[in-house]
């Protein structure tokens, strides 16, 4: 098959295939294909790479129907992956009803969670060791402002992640593709995103901090690679020491209160 991504494509998932050594000989590579415009670019960048690249790994991709509605079709999605040669599976996760019967929980958190546990089951049943999603820079960035609003950690997620409890390893190969570049990448692979079926799409958390960064930009232009660069290890300036219990206060209190005691 003649793969016809444009070399800027090529050159940003390669710099972070090597950056962050992603992929290794004889890996089993489980790809979670959402049918999304992400998860479609990672399915045919991933069969381009296998091509291209000197490692010898194999590929296997993987649907989950959140049953959000009758009518998800993933006949598309088996065509597509039938046409890279990667074999493709899909099943059905009832998150739509796991939502539904615990309204106290972030709907995004219980779909990610069980998404992500359903994907680690079948990865480690069918020894895959690795399992890749398609997260692009944006997503990274955004994560990083919901971390500093929601929970007040300065945190994103890695380019890569050893997951302990499994031992599977998550890798994002198009971590340094911006969003605009998988919506454009349509034209290459050729085929059109599955529609999101979430009740919720357009309406999260996240979509109000895309908004906030696309604001803010109109003013500052450089706010966005600004923020890239705080994702950095080596970005991180002063910050406050770890708060500390009354307990280890207690002497530095008494030299303050009870200086004779």
């Amino acid at each position: 098959m003649k793969f016809e991504l444009p070399q800027i494509y090529f050159s940003k998932i390669m710099r972070a295939i090597v950056e962050f050594d992603l992929i290794q000989d004889n890996d089993r590579i489980l790809i979670g294909l959402s049918g999304g415009k992400d998860s479609l670019l990672l399915t045919y960048a991933m069969a381009m790479m296998r091509e291209r690249l000197k490692k010898k790994f194999s590929l296997g991709a993987l649907t989950i129907n959140p049953m959000f509605s009758d009518d998800f079709d993933t006949a598309r999605l088996s065509d597509f992956c039938r046409s890279l040669d990667i074999p493709f599976e899909s099943f059905d996760v009832d998150i739509n009803d796991i939502i539904k019967n615990h309204p106290e929980k972030s709907p995004c958190f219980s779909c990610a969670f069980f998404r992500r546990g359903s994907i680690n089951r079948y990865a480690l049943e069918h020894n895959f060791n690795k399992i890749a999603y398609a997260h692009h820079h944006d997503d990274a960035v955004e994560t990083l402002l919901m971390g500093l609003f929601y929970s007040g950690q300065i945190q994103t997620f890695t380019p890569k992640t050893y997951l302990d409890r499994t031992g599977l390893t998550v890798i994002r190969p198009l971590i340094y593709l911006r969003e605009y570049e998988t919506r454009e990448a349509v034209k290459y692979h050729k085929v059109q995103p599955v529609p999101s079926p979430c009740p919720h799409d357009g309406k999260t958390t996240r979509q109000t901090i895309k908004e906030l960064i696309a604001s803010l930009s109109k003013d500052n232009p450089a706010l966005y690679d600004h923020l890239a660069s705080a994702m950095r290890k080596n970005n991180v300036g002063e910050l406050w020491p770890a708060s500390k219990t009354r307990k280890e206060m207690a002497d530095v209190y008494k030299s303050y209160m009870y200086p004779d005691s």
